[in-house]
């Protein structure tokens, strides 16, 4: 459990020291900054997976048919909300962080599917990382400009890039060995 609770610390850390530790942040630079940031979310990932992949907890409930459903659906629109953060479309004008909320609800519906310690842990502190992470840009940045209004082609793309997405997420877990359909 230990790699999975540093795991997350260190995700949770890298993600926060651009406005929790601007001095340090600025001290590292921008090009090696950025590196020293993409190599320990790397890090962080691999002992988040590996942590999870040891942990050992216990279980409030199973999967059912019914909650891998909600799960599939929750996981379609986290897909979509992280796609409408990157193209601008109507939901990234209407909301401020489709992104994290994008991980929030993923967090949500992975907690909801699995039922177990581990998750709660995993899932549980990659959802509160991004409900801080929400506080922190606000608090730094109380103004929020819209992004423009798009074609209505770049809606429809956005759209279609979800299932594409959501169908090679799908095709990973089994690959892995969770299957996402049942």
């Amino acid at each position: 459990m230990i790699y999975l609770i540093l795991g997350l610390v260190l995700w949770s850390g890298a993600h926060l020291l651009k406005r929790l530790a601007p001095g340090l942040r600025a001290v590292l630079g921008e090009g090696p900054g950025k590196g020293i940031v993409a190599v320990t979310l790397l890090i962080s990932i691999w002992l988040m997976s590996k942590g999870y992949g040891m942990a050992d907890g216990a279980v409030f409930w199973g999967r059912s048919p019914a909650l891998v459903g909600i799960n599939n659906l929750l996981m379609l629109f986290s897909v979509y909300m992280f796609a409408a953060s990157g193209m601008k479309t109507a939901l990234a004008r209407r909301m401020r962080h489709p992104m994290l909320g994008a991980v929030k609800v993923w967090a949500l519906a992975h907690i909801l599917v699995n039922g177990d310690g581990p998750s709660f842990i995993l899932f549980g502190g990659l959802l509160a990382w991004a409900v801080v992470q929400m506080i922190v840009i606000n608090k730094a940045q109380p103004e929020w400009t819209r992004p423009d209004p798009v074609p209505q082609s770049k809606e429809l793309m956005t759209l279609g890039g979800t299932v594409v997405v959501f169908a090679v997420i799908a095709g990973i877990h089994y690959w892995l060995g969770y299957p996402a359909f049942g």
